[in-house]
């Protein structure tokens, strides 16, 4: 009997959100949580409904300027230890990315676990910012390398965390966000109180921050006061501060 060879998975890019730009000049990848181990295969179905609505938001609002927004579909739900196996995958999605449209700029925007990949594959020349909602973060090991931040020298840099996340620690952002600080200033953190690890009860204004961030850092856009605020904040400050309710609102006055 002839012996089965086992596929290797691949990571894969999904379809551009909205309508496709006739002429992209920017991207923003879409990286959906996942776990501290696992090996199974993700659900596409579940992953791109975790980050439709953002990357939605984002394309409409970046249409005019040729920006293509993509959910990467990752070969693991799993981190798998040193096998970083997501953020493996955000890089290849970033190559894709410049294979597919040139030489542009790319945002990586991820979400829990997938925030801690977007944190991770900055280091690739590509890439112009970083967006982490709620990041998974290790906790303070002796005895294991702290989480690096080199990688981050050079980018725009955003965090936004709930102060009532039961699932991603928003102590451990924080302290991650104060050591980036040390070597690249273009970072900033948002805290949303009272919220959890979804961002459900802010959302709007969640999204609307990420969308003045993003629209800034890839495009030129004018980023709003609070952002501006807090990027030129020195610590704690800039990476405390508070998201305030009408965000979003305030902006279109």
């Amino acid at each position: 009997m002839a012996h089965q060879v086992t596929p290797v998975r691949q990571a894969r890019l999904g379809k551009v959100l909205g309508p496709e730009p006739t002429s992209v000049s920017g991207a923003v990848l879409l990286l959906p949580g996942g776990d501290e181990v696992s090996t199974r295969r993700p659900s596409a179905v579940l992953a791109a409904a975790s980050v439709r609505a953002l990357g939605r938001r984002l394309a409409r609002a970046g249409r005019a300027d040729g920006l293509a927004v993509h959910v990467v579909h990752y070969r693991y739900r799993g981190w798998n230890g040193n096998e970083a196996q997501l953020a493996h995958d955000a890089r290849w999605a970033t190559d894709e990315i410049v294979r597919r449209y040139g030489d542009v700029s790319v945002c990586l925007a991820g979400v829990g676990m997938g925030g801690r990949a977007a944190l991770r594959a900055a280091d690739h020349e590509a890439v112009n910012s970083v967006l982490a909602l709620a990041p998974w973060l290790p906790a303070d090991d002796v005895a294991a390398p702290p989480e690096p931040v080199r990688q981050l020298s050079g980018r725009r840099v955003l965090i936004v965390h709930g102060t009532n996340d039961e699932r991603t620690d928003p102590e451990l952002s924080f302290r991650f966000a104060a050591r980036v600080k040390k070597a690249n200033r273009d970072i900033c953190r948002f805290e949303v109180h009272s919220d959890g690890h979804g961002l459900h009860q802010y959302r709007q204004e969640v999204h609307a921050l990420v969308e003045n961030f993003v629209m800034g850092a890839l495009f030129g856009r004018a980023f709003s006061r609070p952002v501006e605020d807090a990027l030129m904040a020195p610590p704690p400050l800039g990476l405390r501060m508070p998201l305030a309710a009408g965000f979003g609102r305030s902006l279109r006055r």
